[in-house]
């Protein structure tokens, strides 16, 4: 008896096939376009082309070896990039779950992508390694007037300066309406439509590399979103065993499940094999509910990796997770391998720190002391017990490299859990948002700036939708209100569907142009040089004390250096180790109260940091 051949794009020994030349979705080649759907509850399934309003219908067949849940093909000779098309499933005419493109938003027609019509001059380009990563989060429709990839290339030299080493870019997996954050995405494959396509994200992720950036794209693979979906006509894209806080969870272990995690696996090869990623972050990992022995992120992590290798580049894997898990940055098969998870405790004992806080999420949280304890053991929870949680929490990250763990001293998420959206920048004085840039960017942790962070940008970063569904715009906004029960806000927060909430979020760079700004970016600039030059990235033994609310951290190994975090009015004088003082944030300089450095190789035995400041200092 001969045994059954693996179903599309699968190894006969079970593992996802990353060679094979097989893809759902429309994929085209010298002689027209293969399509292939998985669609198991379907009867009977066509490819309705309508090429200038003369559909032509294509019958397909199910694939060998997959006929208890069978994936679908045709070959159309002469179909080709742009074509329109739908699939018809059982006479209902729908998009491609795995389309690449929506010219007309999520309500309309797929159309066929040539990846082979890009053109790139990225030969050489051999992406940046996790230790020189340096992430700026982007999101493209609020991060120019235009909101657009091909306008967010002009930016790409700026960043570029001043010590940006990779783009992160939120997600780009089209949703519905002209705007949103993106992560209620319904095409995982597709870009979405306003910001330019797919031919747009080409040319910016060429520009980028041509200017010594690396590009990571967010994406979520967790739910889908909550307007336009399709998956569910198609086949067990989700499961109804767990929910997510925002819908139906992904099935990645019932029934049925091998074929659902291909697509999301195929999704990954799109954005790093057609358009050339240097990565992924992966939203929200602990919303994928997954006991197998071979979990999906483990997979999904080692596909990232394994197509860098194949395209000899650095790829990384990144993901977000509140866990508080090593086991999420450990090699595979005892971790799920990702090269760093995103850490909101460094921002949350930051935030307490100087703002003082400790409202909602922040009642777990204490301060200076969190961040030298992060600093020290890599979590604050681990085993501790969490109030918000009513439960012990996390476990020792102490053995882990600090690179493995990104930080920040605002995000996407941190700005738009506030009611009105505001960013730190206009919570707190010129002196603190110092000192909170410079405990991100000489951390010896992968860093992240929020777009307009650099600068100081004070325009919101509220949540925003734009729904076409009366009833769903209503639900996201009664949403949001109760949202925010748990802090002590007055008043509704502003409404997401209006259009004046999107507008508000968009970036205002003529700020940049007066002195405040200036000298912020230079900042800035400065603190990435000096990362840069002392290698703050590497891994390397580091030596953390707390002296009040000042909190210290030694890095004996050559280059030395010793970073002096004030989060107090009167800080305690503080023993430098015979390391002369490079950088001082309350310097005049900087529009600070205090001196300059003192000069080159004069040293102080004890110095005495000015009030919510941050002193580098280096052998």
């Amino acid at each position: 008896m001969s045994e059954r051949p693996p179903a599309p794009g699968f190894t006969a020994a079970g593992d996802l096939d990353l060679v094979g030349s097989r893809r759902p979705g429309a994929v085209a080649d010298d002689d027209g376009v293969r399509f292939e759907v998985w669609a198991p509850w379907a009867r009977e399934v066509d490819i309705v082309i309508d090429p200038e309003g003369r559909p032509v219908v294509h019958a397909m067949t199910p694939v060998e070896g997959t006929a208890d849940a069978p994936v679908w093909e045709v070959h159309v000779a002469g179909a080709a990039h742009g074509d329109r098309y739908r699939i018809r499933l059982d006479g209902e005419e729908l998009a491609d779950p795995a389309s690449r493109h929506q010219p007309d938003g999520v309500f309309g027609p797929s159309a066929v992508v040539d990846p082979r019509r890009f053109t790139w001059h990225d030969d050489d380009w051999a992406g940046v390694s996790l230790a020189d990563t340096v992430l700026y989060e982007l999101h493209v429709g609020t991060f120019t007037p235009e909101g657009t990839l091909d306008a967010a290339i002009a930016e790409l030299p700026r960043l570029a300066a001043l010590g940006i080493t990779t783009i992160e870019l939120m997600p780009l997996a089209q949703f519905s309406g002209g705007h949103g954050w993106g992560y209620d995405g319904v095409f995982l494959a597709a870009v979405q439509h306003t910001y330019g396509g797919p031919e747009a994200l080409a040319r910016f992720v060429d520009a980028a590399h041509a200017g010594g950036l690396a590009v990571v794209i967010d994406v979520v693979y967790n739910h889908f979103g909550p307007e336009g979906d399709v998956t569910h006509r198609f086949g067990p894209y989700v499961t109804d065993t767990h929910r997510t806080p925002w819908g139906d969870a992904v099935n990645v272990a019932g029934p049925d499940s091998d074929q659902v995690r291909r697509f999301f696996v195929d999704t990954a090869r799109l954005w790093i094999e057609d358009f050339h990623a240097d990565g992924l972050r992966v939203d929200a990992v602990h919303a994928i509910v997954d006991p197998t022995a071979r979990p999906f992120l483990e997979e999904l992590s080692t596909a990232v990796h394994d197509l860098g290798r194949r395209h000899e580049r650095t790829t990384l894997a990144f993901f977000e997770s509140a866990d508080n898990d090593p086991r999420m940055v450990a090699a595979p098969p005892a971790g799920l391998g990702a090269d760093a998870v995103w850490h909101d405790e460094y921002h949350h004992g930051l935030r307490v720190a100087v703002t003082g806080d400790r409202s909602g999420y922040y009642a777990d949280y204490r301060g200076a002391s969190d961040v030298a304890d992060v600093l020290e053991h890599g979590f604050t929870h681990r085993g501790r017990y969490s109030g918000v949680r009513r439960r012990r929490h996390g476990r020792d990250g102490s053995h882990l490299d600090a690179n493995h763990f990104v930080v920040f001293g605002q995000n996407h998420d941190q700005i738009g859990n506030r009611r009105d959206g505001e960013r730190l920048d206009v919570l707190v004085d010129h002196e603190r948002r110092k000192l909170v840039l410079a405990a991100v960017l000489l951390s010896p942790f992968t860093p992240m700036l929020f777009m307009g962070e650099e600068y100081g940008e004070q325009a919101p970063f509220p949540f925003f939708v734009d729904h076409s569904d009366p009833e769903l715009r209503e639900a996201v906004r009664r949403g949001r209100a109760e949202e925010f029960a748990a802090f002590a806000w007055s008043g509704e927060p502003p409404d997401p569907s209006a259009p004046e909430t999107f507008a508000s979020a968009v970036l205002r760079p003529a700020r940049a142009e007066d002195a405040h700004h200036q000298r912020l970016e230079a900042l800035t600039t400065e603190l990435l040089t000096h990362r840069r030059r002392l290698e703050l990235g590497r891994p390397g033994p580091r030596r953390v004390s707390l002296h009040g609310s000042t909190v210290v951290l030694h890095r004996p190994e050559p280059p030395r250096s010793v970073l002096v975090l004030a989060f107090a009015d009167e800080p305690p004088p503080i023993d430098l180790d015979g390391n002369v003082v490079v950088l001082d944030t309350a310097a005049d300089r900087w529009g600070g109260p205090g001196a300059e450095p003192t000069p080159s190789g004069v040293t102080i035995p004890d110095w005495r940091p000015s009030p919510w400041s941050a002193v580098l200092a280096i052998g």
